[in-house]
């Protein structure tokens, strides 16, 4: 970290930052902020005794930062080149010289294993297939059955437009919450959304804020209220969880591991945006399904954006090149952060570093879930 950046964080752990850089932008705006806060039962999630595999995972605060400026070229992304990035990756972040060793550390034969990807946008730029595809590749060079591997998302329908299909996947089960079936129907013959047979109530996070929505809203939420359920692929189906965000903005904050997690596993999420965007990035992980299932975080950044995130707007996007790996979200959301916000600063998106962008990955380190100090956070270049 450069000595410009770690003054940055010297001034806001002293609170001595000033008020005039660009907040957090769009759906995340600094309106927001005069909402007075919002009671949640995170209180609840922090009841449950952590275990060997809770967050921040076996190797706190450690980061491993793979560049290649070959995994892109004049013809696309190089399977290859990332394929490599990926092994070098998992050997430096376990610390072994097999890359077998390497991913047995936190994956067994035995267990179910949830690629958690990210499809929203579409085949322009989501979770690369490249990546995607060299996971499950190394993940059965491990031994993991092939039938022992679920993609999954929210939204079955991104996750078709975006290439994550059984054609493209034979072998692979894929899963979405929000599910549509072969005629393009959210319900089934009864006139009930499919959704509702594939979430679990017994687990939900539950926050003092509701939206009504309209028909065509109510889908893509499953339900209104005061109760975000989590979906019954992350609480009952899976074992392991390898979260596969790709390195996207989100205003002057990014959408990275946790935001791929705490949105990702939950329904009811439009009445959250405004009021505890933040929060639910942050403390939907804390829950034991997401917590204790996550072992593994790879931020996808062959390709990426800048701006215009977390859609998928050409003007913005970018080539990273690079592979970010850890078991620890809170840190590689904080190193990603300084390498996406930082392309936004060189590019005139925002004027300098945002403590509002960082609010996520506080609360998160607040919560245990990662380290959020980037004093503290290793990290290593391959």
């Amino acid at each position: 970290m450069d000595k410009g950046r770690r003054e940055f964080f010297r001034m806001v752990a002293a609170g001595t930052v000033c008020a005039g850089l660009t907040p957090i932008m769009g759906v995340h705006a600094s309106k927001s902020r005069a909402i007075q806060p919002v009671e949640t039962n995170i209180a609840d999630a922090l009841k449950y005794p952590r275990n060997e595999n809770s967050l921040p995972g076996r190797y706190p605060g450690r980061v491993v930062k793979v560049p290649d400026i070959n995994s892109v070229g004049e013809e696309g992304i190089n399977d290859k080149v990332v394929d490599s990035m990926l092994a070098k990756g998992m050997m430096n972040l376990a610390g072994t010289k097999s890359l077998s060793d390497a991913w047995r550390q936190f994956v067994s034969p035995s267990e179910v294993v949830g690629l958690k990807v990210n499809p929203i946008g579409g085949r322009l730029l989501s979770t690369s297939h490249a990546l995607v595809k060299s996971v499950i590749a190394q993940l059965q060079a491990s031994g993991i059955p092939r039938e022992n591997i679920v993609i999954f998302d929210r939204r079955t329908q991104q996750l078709i437009e975006a290439g994550f299909t059984p054609e493209n996947y034979p072998g692979i089960t894929i899963l979405g919450t929000e599910h549509v079936d072969e005629k393009g129907s959210f319900y089934d013959e009864k006139g009930e959304l499919y959704s509702l047979s594939r979430i679990d109530r017994e687990w939900y996070y539950w926050a003092d804020c509701e939206m009504e929505y309209d028909e065509n809203l109510l889908p893509h939420m499953v339900n209104q209220g005061k109760y975000s359920y989590f979906s019954n692929i992350v609480t009952r189906k899976l074992d392991k969880i390898i979260n596969l965000p790709i390195m996207k903005n989100a205003g002057a904050s990014v959408t990275l591991c946790l935001k791929n997690l705490g949105y990702g596993v939950i329904t009811n999420t439009s009445r959250l945006h405004a009021p505890l965007w933040a929060e639910t990035c942050a403390q939907v992980c804390a829950f034991p399904p997401v917590r204790d299932k996550v072992v593994l975080n790879i931020a996808d950044g062959i390709k990426g954006c800048y701006d215009g995130g977390p859609g998928a707007n050409p003007q913005f996007f970018t080539d990273y090149k690079m592979l970010l790996l850890g078991t620890d979200p809170v840190a590689v959301d904080m190193t990603g952060y300084d390498i996406i916000i930082g392309k936004r600063i060189e590019m005139g998106r925002q004027a300098g570093f945002a403590e509002a962008g960082l609010k996520q990955m506080r609360l998160a380190g607040e919560l245990g879930l990662g380290i959020a100090d980037p004093e503290k956070i290793d990290l290593i270049s391959v």
